[in-house]
């Protein structure tokens, strides 16, 4: 079968504009022309725009997919193997964004209303990168927007206490850890249920979904497995583990 460019233009959910400017670079050049010189795309062709599409989503620019779609040496089996280390690259890339607005959120709390003096009293040298980066790449989310709101209400002994509790769960994880308690346990699963209590009270809800995703990053950022990693040996990925049972059962009650 052969397609239109418009046909084409609806499937890939491209301008046809985008398809003339790809075959007037050489990029993607139809199969074929009706004897009225119209465009006619085959399954092939569809094949090579996907890939393009692919690239471009990437951020790699016309010029260099041409050379990575033209290079005779590379299989498509090859293509793939290359678009999924690309994609986990991504994948490893955006929970590392993830990470720095939850490691500001939970970590380091933001104080807004305190002084860049206490900031550093309360919380340490790091909390107001960690702040900068997480409202620049997050201050549009929901979960922002709560806890900007409920941190206005905060004043210097609330973050001081809010500090002390996150210690405190720190203190229970490193004890567990040290006692050689298994994460699937009762014990590590109440910390964990703990832990997700403690930032849906303080900061923004946490749905066992949110705290899954947010127990990958634990071991996804190094800044945030640093953290768990001065609390305890092991203390990351005890506590993802433990955190994952948990949602588990959550969800498996809720259901």
């Amino acid at each position: 079968m052969s397609y239109s460019v418009g046909q084409v233009a609806r499937f890939a959910k491209v301008t046809v504009r985008t398809l003339h400017h790809y075959d007037e670079i050489k990029l993607l050049s139809p199969s074929d022309r009706t004897p009225s010189g119209y465009r006619r795309y085959d399954d092939a062709d569809l094949d090579r725009l996907q890939q393009i599409l692919f690239y471009r989503e990437l951020g790699f620019s016309l010029d260099d997919i041409a050379a990575i779609l033209d290079d005779s040496d590379v299989s498509p089996s090859e293509h793939l193997r290359r678009q999924r280390s690309l994609l986990l690259g991504r994948i490893e890339r955006l929970q590392e964004m993830v990470a720095s607005v939850e490691h500001a959120l939970e970590a380091r709390k933001m104080g807004i209303q305190l002084t860049p003096e206490e900031k550093f009293e309360v919380f340490g040298e790091d909390y107001v990168d960690y702040q900068d980066e997480a409202e620049e790449r997050w201050g549009a989310t929901d979960a922002w927007k709560q806890s900007q709101r409920r941190a206005a209400r905060y004043s210097k002994e609330d973050w001081a206490a809010i500090k002390a509790e996150g210690d405190a769960l720190n203190g229970r994880i490193a004890e567990a850890v040290a006692a050689g308690i298994t994460p699937s346990s009762e014990q590590a699963m109440r910390i964990a249920e703990d832990h997700r209590q403690h930032i849906t009270e303080r900061f923004f809800d946490v749905s066992y979904g949110m705290h899954r995703c947010m127990a990958e990053m634990y071991v996804a950022d190094p800044r945030f497995t640093e953290t768990y990693e001065k609390v305890a040996p092991g203390a990351a990925a005890w506590f993802r583990a433990a955190v994952l049972a948990n949602a588990d059962r959550g969800e498996n009650a809720d259901g």
